[in-house]
């Protein structure tokens, strides 16, 4: 068997064993027991929460003494439902503006009883559970109606806000009615308001305006993984190069396969691990997914489940869902290529350092860059499509994250990310051919002293 044929076997047998490193570990297998339990529990939390004797579906009881002749329960009781309802619908999503939402009783969070004139027994009501509260109208020359307000405990801040704004609405109401305005009029007052939207930039469509929630909710959200993973890559490479550094088992490996051929096999394993725990991380959403669906579905935690919903729907009118046809695969391999370039540069410095400890000084930089990149993704909607926030789309490193939320908003098209995947391909290539020359100086240089000059020196040579 010839050289050229063994050198292939020695390559691969090195991938595979820097693989099984990473994977066959208790690290490892703890790491991801704890993430599956995170990721099932967050999506299955109610019912976690239920098991303990909470309960999300509960539905707060308002019983009300109306000491008034003029209505006020039943004007309460509409206005309750309509305010509960509105706040809904904002918090759902706020591109949807020109659908009307009609509540019922069954899908309030709130059931309203009339009470008799019996202060005494409805404060036992209160005492009793904390999900009853009791409101008491009461007639007043000044303020057109008195109100009282009572619970067990604090009340919670949408519960506070519901019950505060219908209480408001309804002493306005009673005013108008009280005001002797036609029937006619009163329908005009109360019916709900026709919102024309018109945005006068050509490549804005009011349908689009919703992006802002979407940029605050679930973006984060999508793009966490990819920068943690990223944390893992870099601290993993170095881990690595410094531990066999450190064992002196790098001159065993180098005495049998180039320091080009230890560089890729370190490159090539670390992103396979990459990738590996990314898909386990799907396959974890998807298995919480499919839990909650056999323990009965239903909304996660109450009202956030109705803006699980709402979410879907701003993504649907706001033209993202059509887009997801070209946005996933491009961010998917704008962000492969970007892995690829975080391990070139951890293995290049960590080949440098002699310990853990030179390595962490060196990562810093990476780290900063990585941390930069996430909260510009995050706020890439708040600097409203200026020069700069573009500029730093085509950035290498940091592109991977913020280029997709660019092109989320509309600041970017494809042919834009198709450039920042091209400048992230020709960083590659420059890391490989110039940072091999590092690599191959550094990885058997014991010497913690100068680093920077080390470097230059192995560029220059």
């Amino acid at each position: 068997m010839t050289n050229s044929e063994k050198k292939p076997n020695k390559f691969w047998f090195l991938v595979g064993m820097s693989l099984k490193r990473k994977i066959k570990t208790k690290w490892f297998l703890w790491a991801n027991i704890l993430l599956f339990v995170a990721i099932a529990c967050a999506f299955n939390i109610d019912h976690i929460i239920e098991a303990f004797g909470g309960d999300f579906n509960q539905k707060e009881t308002i019983y009300v003494i109306d000491r008034t002749e003029m209505g006020t329960y039943d004007i309460f009781k509409q206005q309750l439902e309509l305010t509960n309802t509105t706040l809904q619908t904002e918090d759902q999503t706020s591109a949807i503006q020109s659908e009307e939402v009609k509540a019922t009783e069954e899908e309030s969070d709130y059931i309203v009883k009339k009470h008799a004139d019996n202060e005494k027994d409805a404060r036992k009501l209160a005492e009793e559970d904390k999900h009853n509260y009791i409101v008491i109208f009461e007639e007043d020359p000044d303020q057109i109606i008195k109100t009282t307000l009572i619970s067990k405990d604090y009340l919670g801040t949408t519960d506070s806000q519901v019950i505060n704004q219908a209480i408001n609405s309804t002493k306005m109401a009673v005013a108008i009615a009280n005001s002797n305005i036609p029937v006619s009029t009163l329908e005009k007052i109360y019916s709900q308001a026709e919102i024309e939207r018109v945005i006068l930039s050509e490549n804005k469509t009011p349908q689009a305006e919703g992006t802002s929630m979407i940029m605050s909710t679930v973006f984060p959200v999508v793009i966490l993984p990819f920068f943690m993973l990223t944390l893992f890559l870099v601290q993993m490479i170095g881990a690595e190069v410094n531990d066999e550094k450190t064992t002196r088992g790098m001159e065993i490996i180098i005495s049998n396969v180039s320091p080009k051929q230890h560089f890729f096999s370190k490159m090539i394993a670390g992103n396979a691990f990459i990738l590996i725990q990314g898909a386990l991380l799907i396959v974890y959403a998807i298995v919480g997914l499919v839990l909650r669906l056999l323990l009965g579905g239903g909304n996660p935690i109450g009202s956030m489940g109705s803006s699980f919903t709402g979410i879907i729907d701003a993504l649907k009118v706001s033209g993202v869902l059509d887009k997801l046809i070209y946005i996933v695969p491009l961010t998917l391999i704008l962000m492969i290529v970007t892995f690829i370039a975080y391990s070139l540069l951890a293995g290049i410095l960590a080949s440098m350092t002699t310990n853990i400890e030179d390595f962490q000084q060196l990562q810093t930089p990476i780290m900063i860059i990585s941390l930069v990149g996430y909260y510009l993704a995050i706020l890439a909607n708040v600097f409203g499509g200026s020069i700069f926030i573009k500029i730093l789309g085509f950035i290498p490193f940091i592109s991977a994250i913020l280029a997709p939320s660019l092109l989320v908003i509309g600041q970017f098209g494809i042919l834009e990310v198709v450039i920042a995947i091209i400048l992230v391909v020709i960083t590659n290539f420059l890391l490989i051919r110039y940072g091999l020359r590092i690599y191959k100086v550094g990885i058997l240089n014991y010497s913690s002293e100068g680093l920077w000059k080390k470097m230059l020196k192995a560029l220059k040579g």
